[in-house]
């Protein structure tokens, strides 16, 4: 079970998995700091210079004015963090057009490979001489040619 186990992990797709997920993680950490450290702000200024990651609003119970989302989270208020929630759609929306992107980019490389690999194949049969008589053809002459000598 364990040798079925390590043949199970070896395999290309499961080693490719796992790196895609690593890949993953990392490219998530960086839109993140995309979007709080540039695109937040820049929202905010349209705004009205309001940090839109802490924007939240109080359902039930008090949260001191002014205070941080994470301020808010602490106290035992109910809040609504819109701002956070659209932060995260903005986050999936960069990363789903960045995986549309590498996804369309991958795609038209490997379309261009299997064109180019398809000339070569055409200019390989078009260089490649014909071919000759296979083993019938030549057991079909011998016969033919012994039947003539009778």
């Amino acid at each position: 079970m364990l040798k079925e186990f390590r043949d199970f992990i070896a395999r290309g797709n499961v080693v490719d998995m796992a790196v895609g997920i690593i890949v993953g993680a990392a490219f998530t950490a960086i839109v993140r700091s995309l979007v709080a450290d540039i695109i937040d702000p820049i929202i905010g200024l349209i705004v009205g210079g309001i940090d839109f990651s802490d924007m939240y609003f109080v359902m039930n119970g008090t949260v001191p004015e002014g205070a941080s989302l994470a301020d808010a989270r602490d106290s035992s208020a109910a809040i609504f963090a819109y701002g956070a929630f659209i932060t995260s759609v903005i986050n999936f929306l960069i990363i789903a057009f960045v995986v549309f992107m590498l996804v369309k980019t991958i795609n038209r490389v490997r379309a261009a490979a299997e064109r180019k690999a398809k000339k070569q194949e055409e200019a390989a049969a078009a260089a490649a001489p014909p071919p000759g008589p296979n083993e019938l053809d030549v057991l079909l002459e011998i016969r033919d040619a012994l039947k003539n000598r009778q």
